[in-house]
């Protein structure tokens, strides 16, 4: 395996330990999600169940990579003026965190947000400082991700750990133009110690475009995936999505087989699918809802909620383009993107679980 271990916040269900296992690289996730950790350990990931604020990087010594995708509710409502509020608060505390402030003042004044989950976006930096400052053992190679509507956060960030010794890059990157048979746009930042110039990955397939021919294009890239070559259904067909357009009911969206998924919800077992002939057909198992989101086949979705589950994850395929990037390594071989289409269930080797403090640390 590589010499590396990543350290994986808000694990979920193993989106990115996924795609870091199939590139030879142990992980270690934290997840307090009783449900994920459900199917994280059904799955042989090592999960420490619980509060990522109760741990911190001397939790696990050996970890050299930093990765994580905390909550977002309180930015997707971005344009409001609730959301705005959160992003405005977020970037404050950025400052005051890079600037050293007193850690007991900012953790005063994050118990006083309109809502405690906007705190959470900033453990990333408080366990990449606290790796520096306190474990005197910068992380190697940090990678965050989230919805758009944090990457104005993910900015913030690249400017504290470009001021750290990082190199950063980061901006939005869309999931089909990864071979995810799926539409669906992430905030992306990937930062590496030692100041060699760092890149997001580069597409490797054609962006969706609605009523663009698939095979559109120079031939530089590859066409996008489609929902039909992922799923074994016999015949084409239609997906007519549970939300309609300006909430109107009569103009739900509709994608057809041969074209990728629209993103992955945690409602996805509402969409109805359809013959071309408009004959009712099942609905996406979580096997099927799961490999939209290039999770293997055969992986042991457990647990309450796992569309839930589903709809929250990484897509593991676009996590290895962005661990490979974030490493410097070569894009992905065929041969390891193929090998996510199954699964092996690995007893995670015994190990001491730290056990949190029982108190939460400052800057939370």
């Amino acid at each position: 395996m590589h010499p590396v271990q990543i350290v994986d916040l808000f694990a979920g269900p193993g989106g990115l330990d996924v795609a870091a296992e199939k590139l030879g690289i142990a992980t270690a996730g934290v997840e307090w999600d009783s449900a994920a950790c459900t199917t994280r350990r059904a799955a042989g990931l090592a999960t420490w169940e619980g509060d990522v604020r109760r741990f911190g990087p001397s939790d696990f010594p050996d970890a050299d990579v930093l990765a994580g995708g905390p909550p977002c509710q309180t930015f997707t409502v971005a344009g409001t003026g609730a959301g705005r509020r959160a992003l405005d608060d977020v970037l404050a505390f950025v400052d005051r965190m890079v600037a050293r402030e007193d850690r007991e003042e900012i953790s005063k004044d994050l118990s006083k947000l309109e809502d405690e989950r906007t705190g959470l976006v900033l453990e990333p930096l408080r366990w990449a400082l606290e790796a520096i400052d306190e474990r005197d053992k910068p992380y190697r190679a940090i990678v965050l991700e989230q919805v758009p509507a944090v990457l104005p956060v993910w900015e913030a960030y690249a400017k504290a750990l470009q001021s750290e010794g990082y190199a950063v890059d980061c901006g939005l990157l869309r999931t089909e133009a990864f071979g995810v048979p799926q539409t669906r746009k992430r905030a992306v930042l990937i930062a590496r110690m030692g100041g060699e110039a760092v890149q997001l990955p580069s597409p490797t397939h054609r962006t969706y475009r609605k009523g663009v021919a698939r095979d559109s294009g120079d031939g530089s890239l590859k066409p996008w995936s489609t929902m039909g070559e992922v799923l074994d259904r016999e015949s084409p067909f239609l997906v007519i999505s549970n939300y309609g357009t300006g909430g109107d009911p009569k103009a739900r969206g509709r994608r057809g087989s041969w074209e990728p998924s629209a993103t992955v919800t945690g409602k996805i077992s509402r969409n109805r699918v359809v013959g071309l002939d408009g004959e009712e057909l099942d609905r996406f198992s979580f096997s099927e809802a799961g490999r939209l989101q290039t999770f293997p086949t055969d992986y042991p979705w457990s647990g309450r909620d796992v569309g839930q589950q589903i709809g929250n994850a990484v897509p593991p395929r676009l996590a290895i383009h962005v661990l490979s990037a974030a490493f410097g390594w070569n894009p992905p071989s065929d041969e390891v993107l193929d090998s996510l289409r199954t699964w092996t269930v690995a007893e995670p080797e015994p190990e001491a679980i730290p056990v949190p403090s029982g108190t939460v640390p400052e800057y939370v």
